[in-house]
């Protein structure tokens, strides 16, 4: 009879554990109406994750080495193993890198990426990654400006640049400029895009360029964050995504300056580690 009893309890026990783990996990998937963008500390280098009121998730970039997939392992529940895009913006290693792990170990329903071409071992891998996972009906499409991508529930992301195919141009150039837009809020997300190429998208998008947070180009190079860019912007915050001490020596003081000209307050991963920012549609803070 007390064996019996155990048995029961024990079983009572289990059944109350899965029951809060289903609880858990149906918590985890309520987004609350709630768009976050995670700016990951993966040291020199870029990688955004976005999880959209939907629960819609993607991944711009995956930084150098492996550092991405613990950090993946902090903003994603731990059950899910899935992303619906991945963008890689270019082929340089301190952004792409990453993301051939993350092909290999995560279940990819769109792979997004400018048409311009690599020629590193590293940039070998990954298309050979993403041709793998083709096989297996990952879809891949090239970035084109005026394409959308539709995060469900508002929520979307719109490709400003590459306008045109670039097989072989520089990589930063070709770069895939994204505006991430939820009700009343948005991000700019300008990869490693030249000023040169900021200031092409002023003349075509002006006063539509406005933002609440801006990624600053080339993890705050002197190559990127023109004024007459910054100024369009005109976010509330910027953020220069670096590693600590790094050989470049990210934030350049040129950089700096700008964004100090305008009144921008700077978050720095290299400072705070990974920077989650939460939009509920008509306001963006800082998580």
């Amino acid at each position: 009879m007390q064996k019996s009893t155990r048995i029961v309890g024990a079983a009572i026990l289990v059944l109350a554990a899965l029951s809060i783990l289903i609880w858990y996990a149906a918590w985890l998937e309520d987004r609350h109406a709630l768009l976050t963008v995670s700016f990951l500390d993966i040291g020199q280098g870029d990688s955004i994750f976005i999880q959209a009121p939907s629960g819609t998730q993607v991944l711009i970039d995956g930084g150098p080495g492996s550092t991405v997939m613990r950090r993946l392992s902090q903003v994603m529940p731990w059950y899910d193993h899935s992303l619906d895009v991945i963008i890689p913006t270019h082929p340089d290693a301190d952004h792409i890198s990453g993301l051939i792990d993350v092909l290999k170990r995560y279940q990819i329903s769109y792979v997004l990426q400018s048409s311009v071409l690599g020629s590193t071992p590293t940039w070998n891998s990954l298309e050979g990654a993403i041709a793998d996972d083709a096989k297996s009906g990952t879809k891949v499409i090239t970035a084109e400006r005026g394409r959308i991508i539709n995060l469900g529930k508002g929520a979307y992301l719109e490709i400003l640049s590459p306008d045109r195919e670039l097989l072989k141009t520089d990589t930063n150039t070709a770069c895939v400029v994204t505006h991430l837009v939820y009700g009343k809020t948005s991000f700019m997300l300008g990869c490693d895009a030249p000023q040169m190429i900021e200031n092409y998208l002023v003349s075509l998008d002006g006063k539509n360029l406005k933002s609440d947070v801006l990624k600053a180009g080339h993890h705050g190079s002197r190559t990127s964050s023109s004024p007459l860019w910054v100024g369009y912007v005109d976010p509330s915050y910027a953020v220069y995504s670096r590693g600590c001490d790094n050989k470049y020596g990210h934030p350049h003081a040129e950089t700096i300056a700008t964004f100090a000209r305008f009144n921008i307050p700077t978050e720095d991963t290299c400072k705070l580690g990974t920077i989650t920012f939460v939009s509920d549609g008509n306001t963006v803070r800082l998580k």
